[in-house]
């Protein structure tokens, strides 16, 4: 959540970055007065909770005659005070739901608007083409059919619509996939996790995903557990209600996880193939790290999605996505989108945001520095979403004759395999 004294001192700044977002300004009038009434009504609660320790000490001293008026009075200031606690956990919780539903303060320079008013930052490798190769690019679906890659019918028979099923050497090339982005990963100083893909309300409502996510999420009723849509949920709780040493950040974690998500919001959207899917596995990067160095640490998450992403001899461009499409976490967003030979447009392989101290007010985060006990700052980072990247490669080294080029950097994970042929 955003921090209650900016709120206080500066509303200015959170109706601006609300309007940025194109979101609703009244919340945060709504939020100044609902603080107001909460603090007022833990000043009442004090004040009659002193009249009645004053009158504690009183009864005991009192004469006869005195005492009866005084414990009169002290079993009327019981009940005030029982209705003045329940006043006050009222207007807290009131606060509080208002408080969580403000998204975080976006970093200055932040593009302003909606879905379509993203900058793009760079564009990087080079788009082929097809026409002068002398052939029309087959789309994934058509490539995993040749391979025996990807079993889309089936996958559906077996669970529903947008479940595969990767076989042979789709199977054998997601692993490869794994591989290389974890031996990234560690190379560059991460520790890898395996995270539960399970979690508890508390975890998913502290990570931003149970306000406008809501509806993505998969909710396990009978276990009041969360399936995770991304291994962003657990790395973030894993240090939930802790204070670390400032010695130990920043804190660099890579978890792999199965991806669970509804997309709910996504009818008739890519319901051809895998590249929006209800579960799927992706490596994710996660760091801690002082608030000062937030943003250092943002360019470095996104240097490493590139670094990766060149390995694998994808064109591609960075964007800087604009405070209308971010989600209630995060501050400021990148997104890198490779090329889509089929389509014939960018779409959407990875992402990375500055979460700054939002995520750590919410679990409770904390770091212990020089000028004492403060809230930490999370960053996250996809380095490989699956089906995304298998789309991705496969259409873009595909050949003629329905094989597929590898990688040079992926050609060590399936045993010195130069590309991916029809069976």
């Amino acid at each position: 959540m955003i921090d209650v004294k900016v709120l206080r001192t500066d509303p200015d700044r959170v109706k601006a970055s609300q309007r940025a977002r194109g979101e609703s300004e009244t919340i945060v009038d709504e939020a100044l007065a609902a603080d107001a009434a909460r603090r007022s009504s833990i000043a009442a609660y004090e004040e009659l909770r002193a009249e009645q320790k004053e009158l504690g000490k009183q009864v005991p001293k009192a004469s006869p005659e005195e005492r009866a008026g005084l414990l009169a009075r002290t079993k009327d200031l019981a009940e005030q005070v029982k209705r003045a606690v329940a006043a006050e956990k009222e207007a807290s919780a009131a606060f509080d739901e208002l408080l969580k539903a403000v998204p975080n303060l976006i970093i200055e320079g932040v593009p302003v608007g909606g879905e379509d008013d993203y900058v793009v930052l760079e564009e990087r490798g080079t788009k082929r083409d097809f026409a002068a190769e002398g052939f029309t690019p087959r789309d994934h679906v058509e490539l995993g059919q040749l391979l025996e890659a990807i079993d889309i019918e089936r996958g559906a028979k077996v669970s529903g619509s947008r479940f595969y099923f990767l076989t042979g050497q789709g199977a054998e090339l997601e692993l490869a996939l794994l591989n290389l982005a974890v031996s990234t990963a560690t190379a560059k100083g991460l520790t890898l996790m395996i995270p539960p893909s399970l979690v508890k309300p508390s975890a998913m409502e502290g990570t931003g995903f149970l306000g406008q996510a809501a509806q993505d999420v998969y909710h396990l009723a009978d276990d009041d557990l969360y399936l995770v849509g991304t291994a962003e949920v657990p790395l973030a709780a894993y240090h939930g209600d802790e204070i670390l040493a400032p010695e130990s950040l920043p804190r660099r974690y890579v978890g792999y996880s199965p991806s669970f998500r509804r997309e709910a919001g996504s009818h008739g959207k890519d319901t051809r193939g895998i590249f929006r899917v209800h579960w799927f596995d992706k490596v994710e990067m996660f760091v801690y790290c002082a608030p000062e160095d937030a943003e250092a640490e943002h360019q470095q998450l996104l240097e490493w999605e590139k670094e990766f992403i060149d390995a694998l001899e994808l064109p591609y461009r960075v964007i800087d996505v604009a405070a209308g499409d971010l989600g209630l976490s995060a501050a400021r967003k990148y997104d890198c989108e490779a090329w889509l030979p089929t389509q014939e447009r960018y779409r959407e392989i990875t992402s990375t945001s500055n979460c700054t101290e939002f995520q750590a007010r919410r679990l409770n985060i904390r770091g212990r520095y020089a000028s004492g006990v403060g809230p930490v700052a999370t960053l996250n980072g996809t380095l490989c979403a699956m089906p995304r990247m298998i789309v991705m490669l496969l259409e873009n080294h595909q050949q003629a004759d329905g094989s597929v080029r590898l990688p040079a950097a992926l050609q060590p994970f399936l045993g010195g395999r130069t590309q991916l042929s029809p069976l």
